[in-house]
């Protein structure tokens, strides 16, 4: 679906995010074909991957002006090429007058409600070992207990990402290294009933693993397509 908007989607992108002159693969978030629409992007000053998935509240005034100055350029929504921007939801909601989404981690307690009770959801990150519990935003332990936390740390992916600038990774080798991680958790956790990718990294893969594993699969574009066509 086109969307005929004549506006943008403004992106908050992390320090060397985007490693430049490499053209974003079919499903990114930072492809203007994923929406029809056109994509702008603004770096936040500081917010390299790992400070931000640290969660350091200091970021939070660059993100409200990269926010901001995403609005003057015309964008019409704003969404965020790192989930773990989440924390900073409530903050950047407050400062602009267009719909934000930071993270797909705002479909989890949605996506809890349309299981069965007795079903888990899996999200997948790029490195579990440092997801934060404050990233669900969920109250109800009840609920937590729903919730399986895979990682593809260790693979090709996480190298590449942990360089200074962040290097291009082979389409191919994301999504082999995600198809291992979620056949390890479902092996684990057989009453998984749906998938939810956190890293902005993995949209290029859900059409895969949504045919391998016959199962929902959720992504950061699942919900920018979902807010943009909420105001075409």
């Amino acid at each position: 679906m086109t969307l005929q908007t004549g506006n943008y989607l403004g992106i908050l992108d992390l320090e060397y995010g985007s490693p430049p002159g490499v053209t974003p693969p079919q499903g990114s978030m930072m492809s203007s074909a994923t929406f029809g629409l056109p994509v702008i992007s603004e770096t936040v000053e500081g917010a390299w991957a790992d400070v931000v998935m640290r969660g350091d509240s200091a970021l939070e005034p660059a993100y409200v002006a990269a926010a901001q100055r995403l609005v003057e350029r015309g964008a019409v929504a704003i969404s965020s090429y790192c989930g773990a921007a989440i924390r900073h939801q409530a903050a950047l909601a407050a400062a602009v007058n267009v719909p934000v989404v930071t993270s797909s981690l705002l479909l989890v307690p949605m996506l809890l409600r349309q299981l069965p009770p007795t079903t888990k959801l899996a999200v997948i990150t790029l490195d579990a070992r440092v997801f934060g519990e404050d990233l669900l935003h969920l109250s109800d332990p009840t609920e937590r207990t729903r919730i399986v936390i895979g990682g593809v740390e260790g693979g090709k992916l996480m190298q590449n990402e942990a360089m200074c600038p962040p290097q291009p990774t082979d389409i191919a080798d994301i999504k082999t290294e995600i198809a291992a991680c979620v056949a390890r958790l479902r092996a684990a956790n057989p009453e998984i009933a749906a998938l939810l990718f956190s890293c902005t990294l993995f949209p290029p893969a859900t059409p895969m693993i949504r045919r391998m594993t016959r199962l929902p699969v959720y992504d950061i574009t699942t919900l920018c397509r979902m807010t943009l066509q909420s105001i075409a």
